[in-house]
C-alpha cells in the first residue's frame, strides 16, 4: 500500500501525521511539536529551522514504524515568507505576520495604487500583514541582497528536495498574485519594490516536487519520500477536506482564525465583494476560495494562556455552558485584539468602556467570546448569500473549533439552518486527500469528499428556537 504523510503546522503547534487509507481513514499522529514566535532584532521572528528539524525527526519516527517508503504534503500558515541567498540559505529567521511593522502601510500603500485598483487585479481583501504589505515595509538592504523569496511551506519542501516552487493556495494570499491572468502582477511586485526573478515558478495544487535530497539520508533515518504540493495554506487545505457533498453550502475553516466562505469556480470580484473585503484566494485544483478571514479561536487560545493553561479547552466550554449568551457585544475583529498583552483585560476593558456587564470568571469570559463569534459568523452569513445570490442551506464547519458543540448549537440557532461539524482534522485529510489523488487512489476532488463522507463520523446541529431577551434582540440589531 502507499503511505501518505500530512505535516501541518499552525502558529502554535506542527504535527507530522500518517494516513493509513488501506481500509477506512486511520489517522496517527507520528510527532507532535510546539511552534511560536518570539523578538529576535527587533521582530518577532518564527523558528524556521527548528521547525524542519522537527519535521525530519517525525519523518524518522515514520521510519521507525517499519515504514520504508512514502508520500509527504506540507500545508502552514499563509502570507509570511523568508529571504534567502546566492546559496540558498536563510537571511534570517522569517518574520510573524503578528509583528507591528507593517501598521499603517496599507495606507502608504494606497497613495500610490488605489484600494480599488489592487482589489481588481487581486480579487484579495485586504489584511495589514498581507505580503504585500510586509515586502513593502521589509528592510530595502535585506530585500535587495535576497537572491530568491519563498513562502513558508515553499521553503520547507525547498529544503526537503531542492526544488523552489511557488504552490498558488499560499502564493495567492500575498496579494501581488493577477487573478485574471493568474501570474504574478509585476506592477503590484514593482510597488513593493520586489523583482520578478525572485520569485519561484507557481505550481498548482497536486503537482510532484520531488524526491528528498540525498545527504539529508546521510543525517536522518529517513523512508524514500516523494513530496506533493498539497493545498499548501492550511486554510486550503481545510477546504479539501470539507464533507461537502451537495450544492448551496457555506463553510467556516474554525481554528485560531475562522475563515468563512463557498467554493467556487470563478473568482467574484465585484464593488459589493471590495467593499465588504471579501477575499478571492486561489483554492485546490483551480477553484476559489470566496471567504473572510475573521476572528476565530484566538481570544480563547489567549484566555487560556492568560490563565496559564489551568483549564483545558473543554473545561473551559463546559464553564461557558452555564453562562447565559449574548450578554456582551464586542468586535472581536478589532485591531485591539489582534495581538494584546493581555486577552482577558482587553476583553474586559472593551465592555467597560461600553457600559456593558464585565466578563470575570472563566465561563463569562468564554461565553462571551462564543456568543460574539457566532454573532459575527451569522453576519457572514448573510453577507455570503447577499454577494453570491445563493440561498445557503448547510454550514460546515471544520478545523478544531467544529469540536466545540456549544459555538456550534449557537450559530445554527442564529442563522437557522443545520451545522455540520467535522472533520476536527480537516486540513489533515485535506492534504492526504491531495496525496492519494495524485496517487491515483482517488479519481478529484468529488470522489475524494464522496469518499470522506464515509469515513468519518460527522455530528449535525440543527437549529433551536432563540430566547427572546433584551441582550439578544439588542445585539442582533446592532450586528445585522
Amino acid at each position: 500500500m502507499t503511505y501518505h504523510v500530512a505535516v501541518d503546522i499552525g502558529a502554535s503547534s506542527g504535527r507530522v501525521i500518517l494516513a493509513d487509507t488501506s481500509q477506512t481513514l486511520e489517522l496517527v499522529e507520528i510527532h507532535r511539536f510546539k511552534n511560536g514566535f518570539t523578538k529576535q532584532d527587533g521582530h518577532d521572528r518564527w523558528h524556521l529551522t527548528k521547525l524542519i528539524e522537527e519535521i525530519l525527526v517525525g519523518l524518522e519516527k515514520v521510519k521507525a514504524r517499519g515504514i520504508e517508503a512514502c508520500t509527504v504534503g506540507i500545508d502552514t500558515w499563509a502570507v509570511d515568507y523568508v529571504l534567502l541567498d546566492e546559496e540558498g540559505q536563510l537571511l534570517a529567521e522569517p518574520i510573524a505576520y503578528r509583528d507591528s511593522r507593517t501598521q499603517g502601510v496599507m495606507d502608504q500603500v494606497f497613495e500610490k495604487v488605489p484600494k480599488a485598483k489592487i482589489y481588481d487585479k487581486t480579487g484579495i481583501q485586504f489584511l495589514n500583514f498581507n505580503t504585500l504589505y510586509q515586502v513593502y515595509a521589509e528592510d530595502k538592504e535585506w530585500l535587495e541582497r535576497a537572491q530568491s523569496l519563498l513562502m513558508i511551506p515553499d521553503y520547507i519542501a525547498y529544503h526537503l528536495t531542492g526544488q523552489k516552487t511557488g504552490e498558488v493556495t499560499n502564493a495567492s494570499t500575498t496579494q501581488y498574485l493577477n487573478i485574471h491572468s493568474r501570474t504574478y502582477d509585476q506592477d503590484l511586485l514593482a510597488l513593493a519594490g520586489l523583482a520578478l526573478d525572485k520569485l519561484p515558478d507557481l505550481i498548482e495544487t497536486g503537482q510532484i516536487i520531488g524526491e528528498l535530497r540525498p545527504e539529508l539520508y546521510e543525517t536522518y533515518d529517513l523512508p524514500q519520500t516523494q513530496v506533493i504540493a498539497v493545498a499548501t495554506h492550511d486554510t486550503a487545505s481545510a477546504v479539501v477536506g470539507v464533507p461537502a457533498i451537495r450544492d448551496n453550502y457555506a463553510y467556516i475553516s474554525s481554528g485560531t482564525w475562522s475563515l468563512i466562505g463557498v467554493e467556487t469556480d470563478q473568482p467574484i470580484v465585484t464593488e459589493a465583494a471590495f467593499q465588504e473585503n471579501y477575499t478571492n484566494e486561489w483554492g485546490a485544483y483551480q477553484t476559489y476560495r470566496f471567504l473572510k478571514n475573521i476572528t476565530g479561536m484566538w481570544a480563547v487560545q489567549e484566555i487560556a494562556r492568560m490563565l496559564d493553561y489551568q483549564y483545558s479547552f473543554a473545561e473551559m466550554a463546559e464553564q461557558a455552558k452555564e453562562v447565559e449568551p449574548f450578554l456582551q457585544y464586542i468586535n472581536l475583529n478589532d485591531d485591539r485584539f489582534t495581538n494584546p498583552d493581555n486577552m482577558i483585560t482587553e476583553i474586559q476593558a472593551a465592555c467597560r468602556e461600553s457600559g456593558q456587564i464585565v466578563p470575570e470568571t472563566v465561563g463569562e469570559l468564554v461565553m462571551c467570546v462564543y456568543s460574539n463569534l457566532a454573532l459575527a459568523y451569522a453576519h457572514e452569513w448573510q453577507v455570503l448569500e447577499s454577494l453570491t445570490g445563493k440561498s445557503l442551506q448547510v454550514l460546515h464547519i471544520v478545523g478544531g473549533g467544529s469540536n466545540v458543540a456549544l459555538l456550534n448549537q449557537l450559530t445554527a440557532n442564529l442563522i437557522g439552518k443545520p451545522v455540520i461539524a467535522g472533520p476536527g482534522e480537516a486540513t489533515a485529510i485535506g492534504n492526504i486527500m491531495v496525496q492519494m489523488i495524485a496517487s491515483s487512489q482517488l479519481k478529484d476532488l468529488a470522489e475524494a469528499r464522496q469518499w470522506l463522507v464515509e469515513h468519518q463520523p460527522l455530528d449535525t446541529f440543527e437549529p433551536q428556537a432563540l430566547a427572546e431577551g433584551d441582550h439578544l434582540k439588542r445585539y442582533q440589531e446592532t450586528v445585522f
